[in-house]
């Protein structure tokens, strides 16, 4: 299935920053149909960490799905502050997963990745949360 343009909404859960994580996302089309949807485990990770993977998992989710453009929505200020440019990456742990989310969106047309309140966000917190039982 080929879709031109999706909107994702990633999230990642920690308890204990670090501590067990999980993370989730959701892919859908332009008419809000759901494509895709993913809820893991994900071992020891901080939240940051949590949030960029969810991120991750999607893009790579949304590439397999043929998809050339994403309207992202994270509640992360931080990541999406570094994935938009206005934050350097100071982290190093966080370094390789910033590199692999600009490799992603590389291999699409057009990315767009904004800031939403988490309450706009709760579709895939509830996926992270699930996944951390």
């Amino acid at each position: 299935m080929k879709v031109k343009r999706v909107i994702i909404h990633a999230d990642g859960a920690s308890r204990g920053n670090p501590g067990p994580a999980a993370i989730g996302a959701t892919i859908k089309d332009e008419a809000g149909r759901l494509l895709a949807s993913i809820s893991q485990r994900i071992g020891q990770a901080t939240n940051n960490q949590a949030e960029y993977r969810a991120l991750i998992a999607a893009l790579k989710e949304a590439v397999k799905l043929g998809a050339s453009e994403a309207n992202i929505y994270l509640d992360s200020e931080l990541v999406v502050r570094q994935i938009n440019g206005k934050y350097r990456v100071k982290n190093a742990a966080l370094k390789p997963l910033y590199q692999e989310v600009k490799k992603l969106q590389g291999w699409l047309r057009g990315s767009v990745v904004n800031h939403i309140p988490r309450q706009q966000n709760v579709e895939a917190d509830t996926l992270a949360n699930a996944a951390l039982g």
